[in-house]
């Protein structure tokens, strides 16, 4: 099976346009970037794909031991881009765990990529006293698995909320928990422990390819505090606020997405 059939692969535009390739984050798939990516058409070449064990992809490829960390899927965004004949310029466009998988292929190939906007951008959800606040102490997080494991359907309902934020249209509620449950429990379970275990602040530090960093002003996911973090790690970014509650702008106020996206390819004289 080839790496697009495997990944769900998706592509829009032409070759010799801009590159953007857009990375959903955990228990979401390709469509959720539809109404980001739907400004980009007709000036850009969109990539969009699911990862393995989200979406629409192939279940049959899924690897516990390739995914048990993020490794595997920075693997994965990197044989896309191979498959597709990419060796230069790629502009990644990362949601929340993408974020750190993004920088993970970044440091691995850095020759790769041309930009990388992160989105909702979490190294670490695990705090670190003194010196970083994640947001979640490891009782939290090992008792957000647990709901999983004891009542799959009501984690979703639990979780889909708080990623689309309290001021947010329920559908954009509905459409997250609909994928959340869409995605096979035993492999939503393996992926939220890769996610949310994770320590990727040092290899945001090594990222040398500028960045974008897109962060929410209220949100109990990856505050602005970490957004900050970031900042300071990345060694050629810029850091922007976006006035939204919750964690997915592309979904509930893309409208602010496209227009940091498209302000900052501007100034980088790539659009």
């Amino acid at each position: 099976m080839s790496v697009l059939q495997r990944n769900n692969v998706r592509v829009l535009g032409k070759p010799s346009d801009p590159v953007l390739l857009f990375a959903h984050g955990f228990g979401c798939n390709q469509s959720m970037w539809d109404s980001v990516a739907s400004a980009f058409i007709g000036n850009t070449y969109q990539i969009l794909f699911d990862y393995v064990g989200s979406g629409q992809s192939d279940l049959r490829c899924y690897q516990f031991e390739r995914y048990a960390n993020l490794q595997g899927y920075a693997q994965d965004v990197i044989e896309i881009c191979d498959a597709l004949g990419l060796e230069r310029d790629v502009i990644f466009v990362g949601h929340s765990v993408s974020c750190s998988i993004g920088a993970l292929a970044a440091v691995a190939r850095p020759n790769l990529f041309r930009e990388m906007i992160f989105l909702g951008a979490s190294p670490c959800f695990l705090n670190d006293p003194p010196h970083y606040s994640g947001g979640f102490d490891k009782d939290d997080l090992e008792g957000l698995l647990a709901l999983m494991n004891q009542n799959y359907v009501g984690w979703a309902e639990y979780l889909a909320p708080v990623v689309a934020g309290p001021d947010n249209n329920p559908e954009i509620a509905g459409e997250l928990s609909n994928s959340f449950c869409s995605t096979d429990p035993v492999i939503a379970q393996h992926f939220a422990r890769a996610t949310f275990f994770a320590d990727n602040r040092d290899d945001f530090a090594k990222v040398t390819v500028p960045s974008l960093i897109l962060q929410h002003q209220d949100d109990v996911l990856a505050s602005v505090a970490v957004g900050e973090f970031l900042h300071k790690q990345l060694k050629h970014s810029q850091l922007k606020i976006l006035d939204v509650a919750g964690h997915a702008a592309h979904m509930s106020h893309p409208g602010l997405v496209i227009t940091a996206i498209q302000d900052y390819l501007k100034e980088r004289d790539i659009l």
